[in-house]
């Protein structure tokens, strides 16, 4: 059945879904491969934040002692922190500050987290982590300026709703190092915006309303609160890998609602709520972040996330990350975007469609998304519907749209991924699966990479077009229609052209001359 959509728009398209990417710990910022993905991210996506771990780990060299004749010198070294956040300013994107993991030298213990041993316990003593924390901002504002500076949201450490992230997921010690830190933070400026607690799913009613009691009670600073989500079930494992099970994709979105739900009675009801992880699955091993099916599951969630959050940040952009250690091979279900040497993968494309999409809504639904431009563009973003593990998974599904357009006809560009176009990761397997490819495989991954494109010209009928689409399997697919306005050149005829007088040819020419 044909939906007609609307021509009068029903407001702008939300921007939730760029107002953030993840990244692997601030340390990586520093290579090359890392540097030429994040420019890549921007030029065709361009994000306004960037959020990853690490910031005050050790390998970031922050905190330095120095022992001579018995005395302990010490200093803040800020070398690589501005290197970073020099670089993420020259790309346009800011920073959204996790702070974390303690630095050792801080550490009331010695529980670390991923091979890269980011230290999870809490502070020895709260006046030299806030020290720290104060240190790292006033730096940041006498390098920056305290208008940019309030520009980048901070949160307060990284899931300690679990173990591994936070020693004994005390809730109490947590509690304290968000207050503690929340009033260090605004003891340097009062508008730097500070928000926690940045706990994933699982952990809701344990959380949300200690949580808010405790900052009302004791009236601690809160500018936004932050939570991740995940739609993956338990891991299986094998060698260097993962399989999970996978939940509908309105799962994730019913998860982007719970700080809402939870917090709708309480004095942090109607604070910003950012989603500062999401993803399929949270482990950064699973394959089915390299996929097509991927990126036809977080359609619909990118479509609809902004209703309903005011960010969500896509974890992560590159696959320039080793919190599992050094990935063993090219692909490895790797969460970034795009691989090492920038191969995109189908969800890339995903965030790049919508980064061409129009400026307001003309219709949503459960398979499409279609926007409109001043100028008379009209885009849309369509897609398989997928429903998770137990969910249908149809070979074909199709797309019919009534669109209003301006004029007598329109220019219709068509850009699709799937199972076969646009996707890299079954080129990569059809090549053997090679580990650590050549450069001339590399070249066929890129190429392999990019999305099928097809062209043509529409003819419109009382001022619309009827768009028939015929999705592959896990299709994402975009496709442009551009006003048209002939221009005439005397005494030229297509038809005259030597090998393209074909019936399709002197179709389009009849419809160009009508």
């Amino acid at each position: 059945m044909r939906t007609v959509v609307p021509a009068q728009p029903s407001g702008p398209l939300p921007d939730a879904w760029r107002a953030c990417v993840g990244t692997g710990r601030m340390n990586l910022a520093l290579r090359a491969d890392y540097r030429d993905s994040l420019a890549q991210v921007q030029r065709d996506i361009g994000f306004r934040h960037i959020r990853g771990h690490g910031l005050l780990s050790d390998d970031m060299g922050v905190l330095r002692t120095d022992e001579i004749d018995g005395r302990t010198h010490t200093r803040y070294a800020w070398t690589y922190v501005d290197q970073v956040h020099d670089h993420f300013l020259s790309l346009g994107i800011r920073p959204f500050v996790e702070l974390g993991f303690m630095p050792s030298q801080l550490a009331s213990g010695d529980q670390t987290v991923f091979w890269w041993k980011g230290n999870v316990t809490p502070p020895r003593d709260h006046g030299e982590w806030v020290a720290l924390v104060q240190a790292f901002l006033r730096h940041s504002i006498e390098r920056y300026g305290i208008d940019e500076v309030r520009r980048w949201p901070i949160e307060v450490w990284n899931e300690p709703n679990l173990t591994v992230f936070w020693k004994d997921a005390d809730q109490e010690a947590y509690f304290r190092l968000y207050e503690e830190t929340a009033r260090g933070i605004k003891d340097v400026d009062a508008d730097l915006q500070v928000g926690g607690p940045a706990i994933c799913g699982g952990s809701d009613d344990e959380w949300w309303k200690p949580f808010a009691d405790f900052v009302t009670e004791r009236d601690v600073p809160i500018d936004f609160v932050t939570r991740h989500a995940y739609s993956s079930g338990m891991p299986e494992r094998i060698p260097f890998g993962v399989y999970q099970t996978q939940m509908p994709p309105q799962e994730l979105l019913d998860q982007f609602g719970a700080a809402g739900r939870y917090l709708a009675d309480t004095r942090l009801a109607g604070l910003p709520v950012h989603i500062t992880e999401f993803n399929t699955s949270y482990r950064p091993d699973n394959p089915i972040h390299d996929t097509a099916y991927n990126a036809a599951f977080l359609a619909p969630v990118l479509a609809g996330g902004g209703d309903v959050v005011d960010s969500f940040s896509y974890w992560t952009f590159c696959d320039v990350f080793e919190e599992a250690n050094v990935p063993t091979s090219f692909f490895h279900g790797g969460f970034g975007m795009l691989t090492h040497r920038q191969v995109a993968k189908p969800t890339y494309h995903l965030y790049a469609f919508m980064a061409r999409m129009g400026r307001d809504v003309l219709a949503r639904g459960d398979d499409h998304l279609v926007c409109a431009d001043p100028d008379g563009r009209v885009t849309v973003l369509a897609w398989q519907p997928v429903g998770g593990t137990e969910g249908a998974d149809a070979a074909e599904h199709r797309v019919e749209l009534s669109l209003p357009v301006r004029g007598d006809a329109a220019f219709v560009l068509r850009e699709r991924v799937n199972e076969q176009d646009g996707n890299a990761f079954a080129a990569w397997r059809e090549l053997g699966r090679p580990m650590s490819p050549t450069a001339r495989e590399l070249d066929l991954l890129h190429a392999c990479a990019r999305p099928a494109v097809s062209h043509d010209v529409a003819r419109a009928a009382d001022g619309r077009i009827d768009l028939d689409l015929a999705l592959a399997r896990h299709e994402v697919t975009f496709v442009e229609l551009t006003p048209v306005t002939p221009t005439h050149h005397e005494g030229l005829d297509d038809r005259r052209l030597l090998g393209v007088d074909d019936d399709r040819l002197v179709a389009r020419h009849e419809r160009r001359e009508a």
